[in-house]
């Protein structure tokens, strides 16, 4: 079986094929008006049958679907009297002092939001039952105004789901894709549950109908979606739980640059993905860091992902004046179509434009020879754009490339310093198909020391994915005071959601013996509104000590703790890709052309160009330097050296 990692960006989509041998890579541009077209175009210039293939995807259509509004008509049936919980929320004011602020329209219509006569108690007692009377009534209902797709969430059905089982069962009779709040977060605060389920029933059916044209395009089924937490499902998970999909990209992402800095022997990284539309960081420290604190477009979405931020600053990010006349660049992007001006039919100067200006792209060499860039049609745009602010235009590209990696540094401040961790302790690593022309000017703005950019980084995502485990993850509100002698009485609260993780990871073909579980507990001193996740094991109580005077600067062992959430996570092993060290004798990495020229800090130097496909391991290269692969490249400015290491990836440090 051939694995292939495909990853949809808002500028290319990436294939990594492993065939068993060896990796092959590839980049075929977007189609945002269809994105499966992209897939069967890269899958046929890679010349592999359909029929041996099994195929790992981070799908942007969840992601699109949520953030353009264009998801399904979905319903809402809720306890009486709750029907509003989606638009009071949490009361939150992000802008408290802004006069004109906005609110996104809701997801639901008000006419579609049903209430319904049901009750459970706190404790998990049916106080009123689901009448069959008022179910029909609803059916009728739905049918009149042509829901697409229902959200079923009552008041306390994370104690006791069995009144929203009823109204699930009625529904699906129907043919109508239903969420059931007490499957997809059985937690407790109402309005995170109610939201996260809300978005699954708006995004689930776009999904599904995705992911089936691409099964029928592909005649197959042995296609699996990377989730947002790191790890992937079966298509048919998918298109059911499409809320945990969310993020699935740029998880694919961290997760291949986590794989790659490990076998490096690095183990705290911050990962710098800087595509054509965005850029995504996170840090991680020993491990991937999970977060269950996640927003779109101000929606709060509750279930486990990688933490990390997000910024519109990639290669595609367009560049323009203000009204106050000020050079801006993002978030807008100039994405696959129309491009950057030097695509051939762009016609506003982005972030790509001006590398190409600067000398840091070789015309030549970009994606492989295969797409030729227009050098003199971005001179004419960059000179109307510098015009209007007064300036000659290398000052102007400069300016472009210092506001987007000011915005980068802002980013990975959010996830770094501003939770606690010193950058200087941790090594950069970039990726993305534009990472690597900027990762040396923000280590330096960030006073980090060593950058590690993968081979193949243009592609890294689509590798991540190929190397991601099946994920599930489960959750449960227990609501318990803890105590180091209630460790065994809560480690029997795991087994219920044990049992059903290891029959789903079964039930997606994985061998028993390669199924793996870990525990873990969300926990905060009573009366805190926050909680902190950590693993669950003997001395927990002392784990979250330290785990809250890490974050918060104070702990005190006098205080009582509570248990909220009790987690599970089942893994189950895939067969993978597999990363060999190269073992080759020390040379002098191959020069590829003539020396160019590039403009760096007020000057014009002569880089020379080399190809990575040439360079040996432990090979050593000076700046400045432009170091060209199929699918990116790096730019290595003076002062600056690189090393190849054993696993032919390029470790950057100031000389």
């Amino acid at each position: 079986m051939i694995v292939l990692g495909v990853d949809i960006g808002g500028t290319f989509t990436d294939f990594v094929l492993f065939d068993g041998r060896e990796l092959k890579v590839h980049k075929v541009i977007s189609t945002p008006y269809n994105p499966a077209k992209a897939i069967f175009d890269g899958i046929r210039s890679l010349g592999v049958s359909k029929e041996q293939l099994s195929i790992v995807h981070g799908s942007t259509v969840a992601t699109n679907t949520l953030l353009e509004r264009k998801g399904a008509k979905v319903a809402l049936i809720t306890t009486s009297g709750y029907e509003d919980v989606l638009e009071i929320g949490r009361q939150a004011r992000n802008s408290l002092y802004d006069l004109f602020i906005t609110r996104e329209s809701s997801l639901i219509q008000e006419s579609l939001k049903l209430g319904v006569q049901e009750r459970v108690a706190s404790t998990g007692e049916v106080l009123t039952g689901i009448r069959k009377g008022d179910l029909k009534k609803i059916c009728v209902e739905l049918k009149k105004q042509g829901a697409e797709s229902v959200a079923v969430c009552f008041l306390f059905s994370y104690k006791n789901s069995e009144n929203e089982e009823a109204v699930v069962k009625e529904l699906e009779q129907m043919g109508i894709h239903v969420s059931a709040s007490s499957r997809i977060l059985p937690e407790y605060r109402e309005y995170e549950r109610f939201s996260t389920t809300a978005v699954n029933a708006y995004v689930s059916p776009v999904m599904s109908k995705y992911l089936t044209s691409m099964e029928d395009g592909l005649e197959t089924e042995n296609i699996r979606i990377m989730q947002s937490n790191g790890g992937s499902i079966s298509t048919g998970s998918a298109k059911e739980m499409a809320v945990n999909c969310i993020l699935s990209g740029p998880a694919g992402g961290v997760s291949g640059a986590f794989v790659i800095s490990k076998l490096a022997g690095i183990k705290k990284i911050i990962s710098f993905d800087m595509g054509g539309t965005s850029t995504d960081v996170s840090l991680c420290d020993g491990d991937v860091r999970l977060t269950t604190e996640t927003h779109i477009n101000e929606i709060p979405i509750k279930v486990p992902v990688v933490d990390m931020v997000t910024v519109g600053a990639g290669g595609g990010s367009i560049a323009y004046v203000d009204p106050g006349g000020a050079l801006r660049v993002g978030p807008q992007s100039a994405g696959a179509d129309p491009g950057p001006v030097c695509y051939g039919k762009g016609n506003k100067i982005t972030v790509t434009d001006a590398n190409l200006f600067l000398g840091r792209i070789s015309t030549e060499y970009f994606l492989g020879g295969r797409m030729r860039l227009e050098d003199e049609k971005v001179s004419g745009y960059l000179d109307r754009l510098s015009k209007n602010l007064g300036m000659s235009s290398i000052k102007v590209a400069e300016g472009i490339i210092d506001i987007a990696i000011a915005n980068m540094a802002r980013a990975i401040k959010v996830i770094s310093v501003e939770k606690g961790f010193d950058v200087r302790d941790y090594t950069l690593v970039s990726f993305g198909g534009a990472g690597g022309l900027h990762a040396c000017e923000l280590a330096e703005s960030l006073l980090i020391k060593k950058i590690l950019v993968p081979r193949n980084a243009g592609v890294l995502s689509a590798l991540g994915m190929t190397l991601a485990d099946i994920i599930k993850d489960y959750s449960k509100s227990v609501l318990l005071k803890a105590k180091e002698k209630d460790y065994r009485k809560i480690l029997g609260l795991f087994k219920p959601l044990i049992s059903k993780g290891k029959r789903d990871v079964l039930s997606e073909g994985i061998d028993k013996s390669s199924i793996s579980v870990e525990n873990s507990v969300d926990m905060r001193y009573v009366g805190q509104s926050h909680e902190l996740m950590l693993p669950f094991k003997d001395g927990y109580i002392e784990d979250f000590h330290k785990l809250h005077k890490k974050m918060y600067g104070y702990a005190n062992a006098e205080y009582e703790i509570e248990v909220v959430n009790i987690r599970v996570r089942v893994i189950g092993k895939t067969r993978k890709p597999s990363l060999r060290k190269r073992v080759t004798s020390p040379i002098k990495g191959k020069m590829l052309t003539k020396k160019t020229k590039c403009y760096f800090r007020g000057k014009w130097f002569k880089a020379e160009i080399y190809n990575w496909n040439s360079l040996r391991t432990h090979s050593r290269i000076k700046g400045p330097a432009l170091i060209v692969e199929d699918t990116s490249t790096t730019f290595l400015p003076p002062e600056y050296s690189c090393n190849v290491d054993n696993y032919e990836n390029l470790i950057i440090e100031k000389m």
